[in-house]
């Protein structure tokens, strides 16, 4: 049986082990997937012991996304520009091959959603979230997508790193006016795990726009309620991102692209039970 996990810190929350046994049944495959929690400092030891039982691959999710980047051999171009993998492939020759799929997820969702993909894009965060999604953002040809995020400087490196995609800019916060609206705005920061709020103001929500969050709970998250409020009439968190994520990883080891809406509904409604 080809042996598969997710590594992380903490892990127990995970629910790829779900999610991968439900996609092994939809495509009528017999696989093995757990969860391993490596602690802090023993990531690349446990990789190997796990490569040594003869596993065929991982997902990898915080905080050893840059650590798995580091020990690869082969990386693809979506993840080289991500700065980190949550993808690992070990290959027959023994080397590793290591790929990012949050992007992938992420567009796949907005895409069953009907997302504006095609109009303006506000994208709230610069850190690793953000970087993971951005080319595959630009590749759906926006007519802008505009970054802001608490750190000037980061926003503005992370705009400059991939000018030659797409038509993508920065802007610092204070010059966030109120004429400034956008038709997709997507929240990458974690502000919705402590009930707060990015520091950006509600003026950015167009009338009809579509609100888009990263996290994901078992109700509204709180910048999902505020967007809401704010004259965003669709509103979608994370879940189907995480989904979307794990479809293209299966891809990536099986060859096979399964059916996402079943999984879904099914994890939704045991995130409503919570």
């Amino acid at each position: 049986m080809d042996k598969y996990a997710v590594f992380g810190h903490p892990i127990k929350q995970s629910k790829s082990p779900q999610i991968h046994q439900h996609f092994a049944q939809l495509t009528e495959q017999v696989i093995e997937y757990t969860a391993i929690d490596p602690g802090l400092n023993n990531f690349v030891a446990e990789i190997k012991r796990f490569i040594k039982q003869g596993a065929k691959g991982c997902n990898v999710t915080m905080p050893f996304k840059e650590q798995a980047f580091e020990i690869a051999d082969h990386v693809t171009e979506r993840a080289r520009l991500a700065g980190a993998v949550n993808t690992l492939t070990f290959n027959q020759d023994g080397s590793i091959s290591a790929d990012n799929t949050d992007g992938a997820g992420l567009v796949s969702d907005l895409k069953s959603n009907n997302a504006p993909l095609n109009k303006r894009i506000l994208l709230i965060g610069a850190g690793g979230a953000a970087r993971g999604v951005i080319k595959p953002l630009l590749d759906c040809h926006p007519e802008s997508l505009v970054i802001v995020n608490r750190t000037f400087e980061k926003a503005n490196q992370l705009a400059k790193m991939f000018e030659q995609y797409g038509n993508i800019a920065s802007i610092p916060l204070e010059r966030i006016t109120s004429d400034m609206k956008f038709d997709l705005i997507i929240n990458s920061t974690s502000t919705s795990l402590s009930n707060e709020l990015p520091p950006i103001p509600d003026s950015v929500f167009a009338k009809h726009s579509f609100s888009y969050d990263m996290v994901y709970k078992g109700e509204a998250t709180r910048f999902l309620s505020w967007a809401k409020q704010s004259g965003s009439t669709t509103c979608v968190d994370g879940l189907g991102m995480l989904v979307g994520q794990a479809a293209e990883s299966y891809y990536v080891w099986r060859a096979i692209k399964p059916e996402q809406a079943n999984v879904l509904s099914k994890l939704r409604l045991d995130l409503s039970k919570n």
